[in-house]
């Protein structure tokens, strides 16, 4: 039954978001597979996190301003996630919720908290961050940088990183509550996702700054993470090849849940 449940709860809120267009096709069957494996394998504390996640962060992408259309052209992806971005986002957790109903001990959800509170962060500071009237500064040199460029880092953004994070963290002490669970602190928790949010996102800027791959658009010459971009194909100009966004995402989750989880046990 706990499967079904799950299940059903995934088809209407993945369902909801494709009819809104924050997810494709592909991203609302993503959404599902996982939804219904967060609930089902384990409880509302695992599911619940991710829904706050989802929403937060479908929410946020809504706001408006004047550049963001033209950034998301030099994105590899559009605001409209798929299957990679959903798995790219949400599929650590997902390997952890499946691990804790295999081999059950709290520190599976110490982990959990970090790497969603990392999702969270980098999320919230690359929404939040580009609407700052400031350039951002680059992570390693502190040179300014074009809104929305990799390894950009501004204050807003740091703040909605820090943000993100904290919510998280203090929102896994209350769900926990609610699922019978053994909690720790809510102070505890609430600094686990906020120092695991902020080392996930910050790892997030730093490999976005040094072997993220990065194409140059040849009609502009500006660097972009699309494989096209003014109509033409881009060439890759620094970078990791393997290295994509998805990857990126997907190194700087387990970072901020290994941080997550050393502050818990120190803690």
């Amino acid at each position: 039954m706990q499967w079904v449940i799950g299940a059903c709860g995934a088809l209407i809120v993945a369902g909801a978001a494709y009819y809104k267009q924050s997810l494709s096709f592909s991203g609302m069957l993503a959404a599902i597979i996982m939804g219904t494996i967060y609930f089902g394998a384990g409880n509302a504390f695992w599911f619940g996190i991710l829904l706050l996640f989802f929403i937060s962060s479908s929410l946020l992408s809504r706001l408006r301003h004047e550049n963001k259309a033209e950034l998301e052209l030099t994105y590899d992806k559009t605001g409209r996630r798929d299957a990679g971005q959903v798995f790219a986002n949400g599929g650590i957790g997902m390997i952890v919720v499946l691990l804790n109903a295999l081999y059950p001990h709290e520190l599976w959800e110490f982990l959990f908290i970090g790497v969603m509170a990392t999702v969270t962060s980098d999320t919230w500071a690359t929404e939040i961050g580009t609407l700052s009237k400031r350039p951002p500064r680059s992570v390693l040199t502190g040179r300014i940088l074009p809104t929305g460029a990799s390894g950009g880092v501004s204050l807003p953004g740091t703040l909605a990183a820090a943000a993100g994070g904290a919510l998280i963290g203090g929102a896994s002490w209350l769900l926990q509550l609610a699922a019978g669970m053994e909690n720790r602190s809510f102070m505890l928790l609430t600094l686990a996702g906020l120092l695991g949010g902020l080392a996930g996102a910050f790892t997030d800027s730093i490999l976005g700054a040094t072997v993220q791959r990065m194409n140059r658009c040849t009609v502009c010459n500006r660097e972009v993470e699309g494989s096209s971009h003014c109509g033409a194909a881009t060439v890759q100009a620094r970078g990791w090849h393997w290295m994509s966004n998805d990857a990126v995402n997907f190194i700087s989750s387990i970072m901020g849940g290994i941080v997550a989880l050393l502050f818990c046990i120190i803690g």
